[in-house]
């Protein structure tokens, strides 16, 4: 597969639906690290190895010295917003960095200034938008993809990448329009309000052919339309959701109680945020499209159908709570109650103090870059190999979600081995040990 991806030559735009704490972090880290302030921490296609052929081989490359992404040097962000603050205004704002670090490259941020946003109140009720763009929903969607195609010239761009890094819209499943294209297209023209904002940006995008990938737990590309739309056009699609704090807790400890077959009668997760997005899941109806991400995590790790006697009566619940005074520092608190040998009860307890942006910056700079290289290795439509950097992975249909994070790491570097036409490991190991008998 190796000779069929094309080089990344050229600017990578990344555009950012969103220019609010994680995006913000993001950009500003990207510039530290080109200036040499800092390092690229938390970024697997940065900082992570990979293993090619035998452990004898010795063979342990970075990624990004393995396959062919796009270097920092060659990044241009750009972004939507409903507030009309720069990067620089946004992050300072934000307070996640800290202001020498974003004064130190000020400049570079002042100039990425958001364009209006494709926005609809009723998706996210707390928030008093300002910067907002008018018309249909097929209006919006021309709109949003005239932005795209000035943006790219303007910038000089080769290729483009969007990573939704926007709040979380309202629960709502999918109707009879997110079924097909051709409905799908017609309820834009009718301006069905059952076309959430995230779905103009996707939409927009992939008519482009420019990969997305969906940073929160919205439905977006997680419908046959979006589906159907990036086959069409050839372009990769990620969702769903952003696994930054408690569920990447979840998705490591999880996985080893299941491995040593212990027992959990409940997992209870409680959460205070103060940011943007704390905000917006204040609000009964945002807060279920999380709750419900958040949910299934637990149950496709443990698998109860196969598994009753240990999680049959697993009791598991969420709760997220908005508290200013944090900021974008989330706490997180997990009791877990746990079973082993002859049924002996016994507790796990974890308090994470996490930094919700400084987590996820990395997640959607790896998925912009992965996505760019998806593209240009001819890739199309759902890339479940993706599925590490997520919460609540999107599928082909009939397919369960794998949210093991152990597996999904497995699956992404074996994804990258076929790319390059190396090896795929399975990690079984007993041709060393035959080796050795045959040599004796």
């Amino acid at each position: 597969m190796k000779s069929n991806i094309q080089p990344a030559e050229g600017k990578l735009g990344i555009l950012i639906p969103g220019l609010g704490a994680v995006a913000t972090t993001l950009i500003a880290g990207v510039e530290a690290v080109k200036k040499g302030l800092s390092q690229p921490i938390g970024s697997l296609t940065q900082m992570g190895h990979i293993r090619l052929g035998k452990r004898t081989e010795n063979r342990h490359p970075k990624i990004k010295d393995f396959v062919p992404i796009a270097d920092f040097k060659d990044i241009v962000f750009g972004g939507w917003d409903v507030y009309e603050d720069n990067v620089y205004e946004a992050a300072m704002k934000a307070k996640v960095l800290e202001p020498g670090l974003l004064n130190a490259i000020k400049p570079e941020l002042e100039v990425v200034v958001p364009m209006k946003a494709a926005f609809d109140q009723n998706y996210a009720k707390n928030l008093i938008a300002t910067n907002v763009k008018t018309g249909t929903r097929y209006e919006l969607a021309q709109q949003v993809m005239a932005d795209i195609k000035n943006f790219k010239e303007k910038n000089n761009c080769s290729r483009i990448v969007l990573v939704w890094c926007g709040s979380t819209e309202i629960y709502y499943e999918a109707s009879e329009i997110h079924q097909t294209l051709a409905k799908f297209e017609q309820a834009l023209l009718d301006d069905d309000k059952r076309i959430s904002p995230s779905m103009i940006y996707a939409y927009s995008a992939l008519k482009m052919g420019i990969p997305f990938a969906n940073g929160a737990p919205n439905l977006t590309v997680d419908i046959p339309a979006m589906v159907e739309l990036s086959k069409l056009t050839e372009t990769p699609i990620a969702g769903k959701d952003f696994k930054t704090g408690q569920t990447l807790m979840k998705t490591i400890l999880a996985p080893g109680l299941a491995a040593r077959s212990l027992g959990v009668r409940g997992w209870f997760s409680t959460n205070i945020l103060g940011n943007r997005d704390g905000l917006v899941l204040d609000d009964p109806d945002n807060f279920k499209t999380k709750e419900v991400s958040k949910l299934g995590v637990l149950e496709d790790i443990f698998k109860p159908e196969d598994n009753p006697e240990l999680y049959g009566d697993l009791y598991h619940k969420i709760r997220i709570d908005y508290y200013p005074p944090h900021g974008d520092n989330k706490e997180s608190w997990d009791n877990i109650d746990i079973f082993g040998w002859l049924g002996y009860k016994m507790q796990i307890k974890i308090n994470f103090l996490c930094r919700d942006s400084i987590l996820a910056a990395p997640i959607a700079l790896d998925l912009a870059l992965f996505s760019d290289l998806a593209k240009r290795a001819q890739m199309s439509g759902v890339q479940e190999w993706l599925s590490f950097y997520l919460k609540s992975p999107q599928t082909a249909p009939g397919l369960h979600p794998e949210n093991d994070i152990f597996k999904q790491l497995m699956k992404l570097q074996n994804t990258l081995r076929h790319m390059m036409g190396e090896d795929l490991i399975t990690h079984l190991g007993l041709d060393y040990y035959q080796d050795l008998v045959e040599a004796l």
